[in-house]
């Protein structure tokens, strides 16, 4: 199936706001000139978020995708002009911490700049007063100085880009509004508006928070809350008479007081404030009024001065010459937040040619544009955006009260420190696997993923736990830890422990032209008897790694796919012959191919360590010896009176079974399991533990370790790819590839201090300079020191380089190691 258009593509941007007109921008720079651009409101400011957004830019943050969307913002938007104002001042970004929790902070995103490539400093409380004389540094602890970041003058990028796309073909039309897509045969055709219809073979709404408006026309869901901001403008400032050029309005750099939910930026001889401190204010995208009856503008709410009053408090505080002056002006401005705080982008399987890129900020507005058109016009982003896919999502995440919950709790937290293992508070629990009564009663301690309740250790366990010597760890790292995970740990190298695997996503691929199919879509062979299970990548068109699967043949025309995220089903069912149809269910059945999500009706229990076979042996009268039930098999049987799929396979290096059964036998399945267990000293276990073994045994995790942007053979999983076995989906890109010619390598390290701990995205240091990132680590309890794993030039990834980790400004020294770690030569598994 080609995901490539033609080049004649008819398109249809729905918003003209920051995001639409980039985008316009971007196609027409590619060669696709018949692009029109509809708005409701009058340009080249209609009305919405881009026509009030303070322009603030800062590009650091946990995300990779969102930094380095936020620095192509800047990199383009800088190259812009209107009257010979650029459309982006560097004036840089001063983040500055008043607690001591904010200054720990502030040295975990120093590395998160780092290891981005961005550049920053962290300074202390006289230098952030030269750059804004105003603080009082008496309450500061320090800053952390970007100068390359700024403000970004989103109404003037708009007209620079709309000039440049007019000039290549396109055009934009304002006073438009639009009131239906149209369809037909599952593929949107065009768009209809109060002034008349526009043909389209493709439609991108970036409506901004009018987004779910647009999409209930094209039956698409679009999973994004719109919510108010507060803004407000002091009086003229005597201290910034005369200090600031009208046109660049601005000379310091943009201000935050993230510990108070508050920002600062100049506006000549004012200082505009922004405010996150106040209660959530949902706004309905259905009711905003449109531009000619809006009192200002439709994003433009009437400011309510009573939720601002304690923001302007903690401004006077921080800045004192504040107190003799007042709020002059004031607005709540509109703007969206998704569940999980990333824009929501892609084409919609259910209407094909029906693309989103909403829930987009100014400052990632650019660098989204760039990415969406290159999925429209090359089939793939350049790089990795799976944080952003429209397909992320879970089902029961996408129920409206479920957006609402979250997209108001992420408005919340946009400011606080968030621990990279935090938990949402709620809704909880939302989904739990039949095991939940029994962990609950073990006392487990649960995170959440994917809306699901995964236990991290079980507090019945601590017994265990005694006496063990463990290295004292730092408060960040002690957080959402527990030293009863080194016991689990340890109970499942010694003993035997049971695992929640119910979380992973499991895909039924059944029908006569269900091998065919999956052979087109992986790179390993899986034309195997049935009972073979075999480990394999799905790969996009240029070789990178998609997902990592694992794929067991039950029968001659029905597989189970262990896949990672709803991503993968939307991806098989994208190519599934004949595209899989414009089905909106989880399933697609065409062209002898039947594709369909089994996880919520079934769940696993991982068995594993040396006496996993002593407790699964009397269950079953079938033969689960080593020679009857090898490694990577998989058979159907019965464990009790419960029916199992068994497969043979482990993620923490120790002899063992994944056990499948339907969601009604799963409390029957555990009960039975742990009974059996109690003589050889069965524990329940929990993701703590695991992640500790799979690093020592040095398994990969899809979307931390390796994503789109690498290809097997740099991330350490060549031995998955058989070219021989026939065509597939990323073999051609493949060609003349191998790990001798990688540049770049997913290395393994391990910290020379035993005590020493790291989480993840930390920088590497190779002779002193950033040279990678981190993408998991963990303490290895086997082994009794930290183990990462990092992306590496290939000249710094071979065994016995010293390497340095900054852990919050501090630099930890490591090793890169030979792996696997832990038993490299197989003998605990296949025993």
């Amino acid at each position: 199936m080609s995901r490539t258009p033609a080049p004649s593509s008819r398109v249809v941007v729905i918003g003209a706001g920051i995001v639409g007109c980039s985008l316009a921008d971007e196609l027409t720079a590619r060669g696709w000139t018949d692009v029109t651009v509809l708005e409701q409101g009058p340009l080249p400011a209609p009305g919405g978020s881009t026509s009030h957004a303070p322009g603030l830019v800062f590009q650091t943050g946990p995300s990779k995708t969102l930094t380095e969307f936020a620095a192509y913002t800047v990199q383009k938007f800088g190259s812009l002009d209107v009257d010979g104002l650029s459309c982006f001042h560097p004036v840089g970004g001063l983040e500055i911490a008043t607690t001591e929790a904010r200054w720990a902070d502030l040295h975990r995103k120093a590395g998160l700049a780092a290891s981005w490539g961005i550049r920053g400093e962290l300074i202390g409380p006289q230098q952030c007063k030269r750059l804004w004389p105003m603080l009082d540094e008496t309450t500061l602890y320090g800053g952390f100085h970007t100068p390359d970041d700024g403000l970004a003058r989103a109404v003037l990028a708009c007209r620079a880009q709309i000039a440049r796309a007019e000039q290549r073909g396109a055009r934009f039309l304002d006073r438009h509004t639009v009131t239906g897509i149209e369809r037909a045969d599952g593929r949107v055709t065009g768009v209809t508006t109060d002034r008349g219809t526009f043909p389209a073979d493709h439609v991108v709404s970036a409506a901004g928070f009018w987004g779910p408006v647009i999409g209930e026309m094209a039956g698409v869901d679009v999973p994004l809350l719109p919510l108010a901001h507060q803004y407000a403008t002091t009086a003229p400032l005597p201290e910034l008479a005369g200090v600031n050029d009208p046109r660049d309005e601005a000379s310091k750099p943009i201000l935050r007081f993230q510990d108070r939910d508050l920002y600062f930026r100049e506006h000549t001889d004012r200082i505009g404030i922004g405010s996150y401190a106040h209660r959530p204010m949902p706004v309905d995208p259905f009711t905003v009024a449109a531009f000619d009856d809006a009192p200002v503008m439709p994003s433009s709410l009437p400011f309510t001065s009573e939720d601002f009053a304690p923001s302007w408090q903690d401004s006077v505080g921080l800045l004192p010459a504040l107190g003799a002056s007042r709020v002059a002006e004031g607005f709540n401005g509109v703007f969206s937040f998704t569940p999980d705080g990333m824009p929501v982008l892609g084409e919609s399987r259910e209407l094909r040619g029906f693309w989103l890129a909403e829930a987009v900020w100014v400052t990632h507005s650019a660098g989204v544009a760039k990415a969406v058109a290159e999925w429209m016009t090359d089939g793939r982003p350049a790089i990795d955006i799976h944080e952003c896919d429209l397909y992320r999502f879970e089902d029961a995440q996408r129920s409206p009260a479920y957006i609402a919950d979250r997209g108001a709790q992420n408005f919340i937290e946009v400011y606080d420190v968030i621990h990279p293992l935090q938990p949402m508070e709620a809704p909880r629990p939302l989904r739990t696997s039949p095991f939940y009564p029994r962990q609950q009663e073990l006392g487990a301690y649960f995170l959440e993923g994917g809306g699901w309740e995964r236990p991290h250790w079980y507090e019945a366990n601590a017994p265990l736990a005694e006496g063990l010597q463990l290295p004292e760890r730092d408060a960040w790292s002690a957080r959402y830890w527990s030293p009863i995970a080194a016991a689990e740990a340890r109970a499942t190298r010694e003993k035997v422990a049971l695992y929640d695997m119910t979380p992973l996503r499991r895909l039924e691929v059944t029908g006569p032209g269900a091998l065919a199919f999956l052979q087109r879509m992986t790179s390993n062979n899986l034309a195997k008897k049935p009972g073979a299970v075999t480990y394999t990548l799905l790969l996009d068109d240029t070789g990178g790694i998609r997902s990592d699967l694992t794929v067991a043949r039950l029968a001659p025309d029905r597989f189970q796919v262990g896949a990672n995220s709803a991503a993968d089903l939307d991806w098989l069912l994208r190519h599934a012959p004949d595209d899989g149809g414009p089905s909106r269910s989880s399933e697609a059945e065409s062209g002898g191919v039947q594709v369909r999500d089994i996880t919520s009706g079934t769940c696993c229990v991982g068995v594993w360590g040396p006496l996993a076979r002593d407790l699964v042996q009397p269950l079953t009268r079938d033969d689960f010896s080593h020679q009857a039930f090898g490694y990577f098999r998989a058979r159907q049987t019965y464990l009790g009176h419960v029916p199992v799929t068994a497969m043979r396979l482990s993620y923490v290096g120790e002899l063992g079974w994944e056990l499948y059964t339907t969601a009604d036998m799963g409390l029957r399945l555990w009960d039975t399991l742990w009974e059996a267990g109690q003589e050889h000293g069965v524990i329940a276990a929990g993701r703590s533990a695991f992640n500790s073994l799979r690093l020592e045994k040095g398994y990969r995790a899809w979307g931390h370790d390796m994503t789109t942007e690498h290809n097997p053979y740099e991330a350490g999983v060549g031995f998955a790819v058989r070219p021989a076995k026939g065509d597939f989906v990323g073999r051609a890109a493949l060609e003349g590839r191998s790990e001798e010619t990688a540049s770049r390598r997913l290395t393994c390290l391990t910290l020379d201090d035993p005590a020493a701990v790291v989480l993840g995205k930390e920088p590497v240091l190779v002779d002193g300079t950033p040279a990678g990132y981190v993408t998991s680590a963990a303490y290895g309890y086997t082994l009794g020191r930290g183990i990462a794993y990092a992306w590496l030039p290939a000249a710094a990834a071979a065994p016995g380089t010293a390497v340095h980790i900054e852990y919050f400004g501090e630099k930890i020294p490591a090793t890169v190691a030979q792996e696997p770690l832990f038993d490299p030569q197989m003998e605990r598994i296949r025993r």
